[in-house]
């Protein structure tokens, strides 16, 4: 079984999924994080594969978001969709744009966030040991999600979240709840100098708390306290803040996760709503 001691684990429909509990109690959205149970994918993809361009048919990946958003309560024709590409690429979404990416061509790219605030539209990042980041503002009733793996991370997309929700919607930062969802952690997450070097160019966050030496050139890198670190200096509160404890590749029964499986994986998906 899989124990969370600050995430939650629910199971709708055989569907289990996983939700943040600052956003449940916020009361304004509706959201999750996929594992990789209770869908219809089989193969290396079994089962609940929520990828469209990894190599799975697509009417069993649309079938596995019809699955979870009916186990979550989200109308499945109003997604939307992420083009990730390992960049800070933020995209502000509106009803024009739903169903794009999962259920309609998509007319952009390279995006790895979301924004909106608009009700009943769902955005939607996908992950396989990347860290999601979510953010709701229950106050102004703006949503984000991100992708951050180690590239998005040190190229700043949590503050750079933060500061387009501030821009563009009048959000304080200070009013902004934040999850950092089931990813790889520090635990299983070796990397060697040429991922430390663009991170010590950062000079507000502290490398001895992200970085374990192990051998010669190579580290620990804890992604999770690295974007902590990144949205507190972005004036997110830290009690405003939830924090997996989840590694998905220690986890690799209950997660997609490239490392573990070299490469030969489905994919997860965070996926945020606004209630009307």
């Amino acid at each position: 079984m899989l124990n969370s001691h600050s995430l939650e684990l629910h199971c709708q429909n055989t569907v289990p999924y996983i939700t943040f509990p600052l956003f449940t109690q916020c009361g304004v959205v509706r959201h999750a994080f996929t594992t990789r149970r209770g869908g219809v994918s089989k193969g290396i993809y079994a089962s609940m594969n929520m990828s469209l361009t990894g190599g799975d048919d697509p009417e069993t990946v649309q079938k596995n978001y019809r699955l979870i958003c009916e186990a979550v309560g989200i109308d499945p024709s109003h997604l939307v969709l992420s083009h990730q590409t390992h960049t800070d690429h933020l995209k502000i979404v509106t009803e024009d744009d739903i169903g794009k990416g999962i259920f309609k061509e998509r007319d952009y790219h390279d995006v790895d966030g979301l924004i909106t605030n608009r009700p009943g539209v769902a955005l939607v990042t996908q992950f396989a040991d990347c860290t999601p980041l979510l953010f709701c503002d229950p106050v102004h009733r703006v949503i984000a999600t991100s992708h951050a793996g180690w590239r998005g991370t040190v190229q700043e997309i949590g503050p750079k979240t933060v500061k387009a929700m501030k821009e563009h919607f009048g959000c304080r930062p200070e009013d902004i709840l934040c999850a950092i969802g089931p990813s790889i952690g520090p635990c299983c997450y070796e990397v060697d100098d040429p991922v430390y070097q663009p991170f010590s160019q950062i000079s507000y966050v502290d490398l001895s708390a992200i970085f374990t030496p192990t051998d010669k050139g190579h580290y620990q890198l804890n992604l999770w306290e690295t974007n902590r670190q990144m949205l507190i200096s972005a004036g997110i509160r830290p009690d405003h803040i939830d924090v997996t404890d989840l590694c998905t590749c220690c986890h690799s029964d209950w997660f997609h996760s490239h490392r573990a499986t070299g490469g030969k994986r489905g994919t997860l998906a965070a996926l945020i709503e606004l209630k009307e």
